[in-house]
């Protein structure tokens, strides 16, 4: 047997409804990987992506850039806070915690820049790679802030994405192994159809975040309000 990965693009539509932009099977992930799957989806007719939130894969941010440059990449902040405290001792993750809380809390920007340079003089010496972490990732950490906190409450996290996963666990876990890759295919994608099913609810504040998205984007266009 051979062991493979599955990896989803689950999306947001103007409407506020989820849907799954493509299922697709790969052993290693690299910048060539997104970059085909990309082209894929472009190919079947996305032309532009508005907001995208993942958590670091490697090479998944170079690719976005490169077939939709106008993407606002954002690296999910969980992510981000578990890979920080893996460097922390038990009797100091309640305070680093703290810390990084200011930061991703901070009302804008300017704050979040206020908030992370008063954690990196407090813990640089102790954690200087959770420091490296966060000033190398800063603009993908903070692309949130250019957004309404109602658009943050989406885009802050994947979240949703890895709700998905655990129910697509549910499906695959009883099958000792599949015959190649279209039979697993064939099965995520039925199992896909019967989760999504139950995607009624919009996201909080639908309304009021379909009109700044709105705005937003004839922004990114040049389309005058």
């Amino acid at each position: 047997t051979i062991k493979k990965a599955v990896y989803i693009i689950l999306g947001y539509d103007m409407y506020g409804k989820k849907d799954i932009l493509g299922l697709y099977i790969g052993q290693v992930e690299s910048a060539r990987f997104w970059l085909s799957v990309l082209e894929d989806i472009q190919c079947r007719g996305v032309k532009d992506i508005l907001i995208a939130c993942m958590d670091n894969l490697s090479g998944f941010t170079q690719a976005i850039e490169s077939i939709f440059p106008k993407t606002d990449v954002q690296l999910c902040i969980i992510h981000q806070l578990r890979n920080s405290l893996k460097y922390v001792s038990h009797k100091n993750k309640k305070l680093v915690i703290n810390g990084l809380k200011k930061v991703y809390q901070a009302p804008n920007i300017d704050a979040a820049q206020i908030a992370m340079d008063e954690f990196e003089a407090q813990w640089n010496t102790k954690y200087p790679l959770i420091i490296k972490s966060w000033r190398a990732n800063w603009l993908h950490l903070t692309r949130f802030f250019d957004y309404s906190k109602d658009i943050r409450r989406i885009m802050y996290t994947t979240n949703i994405i890895e709700g998905f996963n655990r129910q697509l666990r549910k499906y695959t876990k009883t099958k000792g192994a599949f015959s190649g890759d279209k039979a697993l295919l064939k099965l995520l994608f039925m199992a896909s159809k019967t989760i999504s099913e139950n995607w009624i609810a919009k996201p909080p504040y639908w309304g009021e975040v379909q009109q700044q998205l709105i705005i937003k984007f004839e922004d990114r266009c040049g389309i005058k309000h």
